[in-house]
């Protein structure tokens, strides 16, 4: 059976596009390498009907299917034993641009920076923003709903998305690629696909929204005195700038450590180092906030500026550097984004995605610091916050290797989220690393109909079983 399989698939695909024995190599661990894989090949279909005939032969043959993207997925959701990896890579055309109706449709291998440039080029922005965005792809944000930094705006990938394109289990094509902003017609099966990591469909395209591209931007790193202040200055510059704000990234002292400790290259913003260092950036989109005044100021950074300088008078904020040139802005956010490489630089680590109420973030670090001396006395701790959406990016470095301790640290730090009205997977999926996760503390009524759902759409459980359903 399994040469049948092979067979057919190479006949429809060609031999460069069934992969086999040592050519699967680059597909068979994760970014983080906490996970591998052993396919049965991984196989690179071009377009979608070629995606569709992959799902019938599969289904016909009972061979499991894992969609895979960029590869850059941090809780296992890409792996398989047995089962065919398809990846999307091919399937890597912007089909069009649409500036009018400011929308980008775009297959699920398009490389995320990829579509930033090509909406940069008709003067708009697709506002999806993060580290991996060079090797991120359409397909995988939307099948783990990815966030980043500038959720804060423009909200995660979901909120993005008018439109989908889906190969179902059985190889029927779902059409959902509507441009439309409203419509009522039946239940919504778009949000079904997106955060679903694979397991009800293979999405193949999607409808994009884009968003006018800020004319300029103002970015400063500053010191508060507290997450509490911190939160005050969010709200100012939200009042001040019509909502504009674009990022509102939390960096604690202790990840600056680290990060000096990772990378002295990179430099750290203050001396002394503050507790609380806030990486704040505000878009301005109208030619009244980023067209410079008759002394070559940016209204937008005068803004910016004089908030921060109304806090430094009532003590709030402690210091505040503002970007003068792309070269600074980019240098700061660059400090932001080297979280993963500082994270995963070091093991054993239990790293956490979750996220809180705005105000709850402070009571949460608060108390699982309290709590883990006395689960593991000589654990240390790394987070780094989108403190604008409440997304903490927590990181525990047990003492020792030790899956029950691993355990418990985990489960000390999703109860007191879970005290706190919160989740514990914020960005990053549910993949194999969060079932137990799941399991605990997910509604046991939402589980049923997740997995009546999941039995409708793929009643032989080929498509990425194993995943997000405990």
């Amino acid at each position: 059976m399994t040469d049948t399989l092979l067979t057919a698939l190479t006949e429809l695909l060609g031999p460069a596009h069934v992969l086999r024995g040592p050519d699967r190599a680059p597909y068979m661990s994760d970014w983080t390498g906490n996970y591998t894989a052993d396919p049965l090949a991984v196989v690179r279909p071009a377009d979608t009907a070629q995606v569709a005939a992959i799902l019938r032969l599969a289904q016909t043959h009972r061979v499991p299917v894992v969609p895979v993207s960029g590869r850059t997925g941090l809780v296992g959701g890409a792996m398989t034993e047995g089962g065919l990896m398809l990846s999307v890579e091919r399937l890597n055309r912007i089909r069009e641009i649409r500036p009018e109706s400011r929308i980008a449709v775009a297959e699920a291998g398009v490389i995320l920076s990829t579509l930033h440039d090509a909406a940069e080029a008709k003067g708009l922005y697709f506002p999806l923003w993060f580290g991996a965005r060079g090797s991120a792809m359409i397909g995988g944000v939307l099948s783990t709903n990815a966030g980043g930094s500038n959720v804060l705006r423009y909200g995660s990938t979901r909120a993005l998305c008018l439109g989908l394109e889906v190969v179902l289990a059985d190889g029927r094509v779902l059409n959902l690629m509507s441009a439309l902003h409203k419509d009522n017609s039946g239940y919504d099966l778009r949000d079904l696909f997106i955060g679903a990591e694979g397991t009800l469909g293979v999405i193949t395209a999607a409808v994009m929204k884009l968003v006018p591209r800020p004319r300029a931007y103002a970015t400063a790193t500053l010191a508060a005195r507290s997450l509490p202040d911190a939160l005050v200055l969010l709200n100012r510059l939200q009042a001040v700038t019509g909502g504009a704000v674009e990022a509102f990234e939390f960096m604690p002292d202790t990840y600056l450590r680290r990060l000096t400790e990772a990378r002295p290259d990179v430099g750290e913003p203050f001396t002394p180092r503050h507790a609380v260092t806030i990486l704040v950036e505000v878009g301005a989109i109208t030619p009244r906030d980023a067209d410079p005044g008759p002394d070559g100021s940016l209204p937008i950074a005068t803004l910016l500026e004089d908030t921060l300088a109304t806090m430094m008078d009532e003590g709030m904020v402690l210091d505040a550097q503002v970007a003068q040139s792309e070269a600074q802005r980019r240098a700061m956010w660059h400090r932001r984004e080297l979280a993963a490489e500082v994270t995963f630089a070091r093991s054993p680590a239990i790293d956490t995605d979750v996220a809180l109420p705005l105000d709850a973030v402070a009571p949460f670090l608060t108390a699982i610091h309290n709590r883990l001396p006395a689960l593991d006395a000589a654990a240390e701790t790394l987070s780094v916050a989108h403190l604008g959406d409440g997304n903490v990016h927590f990181t525990i470095f047990p003492s020792r290797d030790a899956p029950a301790l691993a355990d418990t640290l985990l489960q000390a730090v999703e109860d007191e989220v879970q005290r706190l009205g919160g989740t514990f997977s914020a960005e990053h999926g549910v993949g194999l690393s969060k079932k137990p996760s799941m399991a605990r503390h997910k509604d046991p009524v939402a589980l049923a109909v997740m997995a009546q759902i999941k039995q409708a759409l793929d009643p032989l459980n080929l498509m990425n079983p194993g995943k997000i359903l405990p």
